[in-house]
């Protein structure tokens, strides 16, 4: 089983380990302070943090100048690449090319520069995720996701909330949760609307859903979100009311190896087939990529080709090739030669879609030394750039592959 992507929380840090179109709503003059909360407000006396206040395209000011000064504490040593003569991926993709960041990185001026140079769009690996918003008395933290947003905006790219609800997360706040004083459903209910109405109006999509199918296929995971509202009801809970915080969002479900085991692609079909006779608000579907550098080729393509029958839009979501985990080549240089060529038929695959369905194509991560994967196997190179911001072969077959 994959395990969880999140890293430990930046040492000194406490917590776990971790907005609207302009026009469309006016900022408050409320001194209250009191943050978002699981309970309904009405319920307990509470009244809702006021969403900042938007100015010109999107999230405002205040946020932005805030997000600066929250990277800025949490800031890192200085990435050790310089900046590459490549021209800019972001370039010659006619696609949205996005890569996931985390908060600290964000503050390496070489990182930066290499994320906003090459990638139209952020997904924030983990600090959007329950397991870091919800603390355990149900009030929510943003500041990561503010800051990751900020970034996003500065330089003029889009955001992708990732994610909603994931059965890995299991918070205290929902644990514990006093339904005497709040249903879990409306718990729910609260902690999406503050999520994806914060940064409506950026954020161009959300993972509502993440890895509902079991690892072998037979079947959907057992949940804290199964057991509480039915194995597809909390699919209807959670997309109703993203649908309702943002209606212009598209609204993704996600899971992984699905190139790899056809069982587990199937059973993912079967589900997104009846959330759609259901009358469930799905906008997309997401293909996470992360593969082994041994993957047949054209099991990518494949894969994209079956899920692209829907006719919805496809985000292959989370891509990386692992030149380590599968173990079958002991000859690194050839695992890296098919590590290159499997990048370079996804984007070809993801290229031949009908335009209206490439919502966008997403590296997990930027730097061989930010994967999650490096943190499993320090010897892995599942990245574009190696560890210093370097382009790899891998790059290179990605750069060329768009050119054709």
């Amino acid at each position: 089983m994959r395990p969880p992507e999140n890293p430990s929380p930046l040492a000194g840090e406490g917590g776990p380990r971790s907005g609207s179109d302009e026009g469309s709503r006016t900022s408050s003059t409320s001194t209250d302070t009191t943050p978002p909360h699981l309970f309904d407000p009405s319920s307990v006396g509470l009244r809702p943090t006021p969403s900042p206040a938007r100015g010109e395209g999107g999230l405002s000011r205040r946020l932005i100048l805030t997000s600066g000064l929250a990277l800025a504490a949490c800031s890192r040593e200085p990435a050790l690449g310089q900046p590459v003569a490549e021209p800019p991926l972001k370039s010659l993709a006619p696609f949205r090319i996005g890569t996931a960041v985390r908060a600290a990185e964000l503050t390496e001026p070489a990182y930066g520069d290499l994320a906003s140079r090459h990638f139209s769009q952020l997904t924030a690996e983990w600090e959007m995720k329950m397991e870091y918003v919800v603390q355990p008395d149900g009030s929510f933290r943003f500041d990561r996701a503010d800051a990751i947003a900020g970034f996003a905006q500065r330089h003029g790219l889009r955001l992708f909330g990732h994610t909603l609800v994931w059965y890995a997360n299991e918070p205290e706040g929902f644990v514990k949760l006093d339904e005497t004083r709040q249903s879990f459903e409306g718990a729910l209910r609260n902690y999406i609307t503050a999520m994806v109405s914060r940064y409506r109006g950026l954020a161009v999509g959300w993972d509502v859903v993440n890895e509902p199918v079991m690892e072998n296929g037979e079947g959907l995971r057992e949940s804290l979100w199964t057991r509480k509202l039915g194995q597809t009801g909390h699919f209807r809970v959670a997309f109703e009311a993203a649908k309702a915080a943002d209606p212009d969002a598209v609204l993704f479900v996600n899971d992984y190896h699905l190139e790899s085991r056809p069982a587990k692609l199937a059973t993912y079909m079967r589900l997104i087939e009846q959330l759609l006779k259901d009358g469930v608000p799905l906008g997309g579907i997401g293909c996470q990529t992360h593969c082994w550098s041994e993957l047949a080729p054209g099991a990518i393509t494949a894969t994209l080709r079956a899920l692209a029958s829907f006719g919805l839009p496809i985000h292959l979501s989370e891509m990386d090739v692992s030149v380590v985990q599968g173990g079958a080549f002991a000859n690194r240089a050839e695992a890296e030669r098919r590590q290159a060529r499997l990048y370079a038929e996804a984007i070809e695959a993801f290229a031949a879609l009908p335009e209206r369905q490439q919502f966008a194509f997403t590296v997990w991560g930027l730097r061989d030394r930010d994967s999650w994967l490096k943190r499993e196997n320090a010897s892995d190179t599942p990245l574009l750039f190696d560890d210093a911001g370097r382009p790899k072969a891998a790059f290179t077959a990605v750069a060329d592959a768009l050119r054709r």
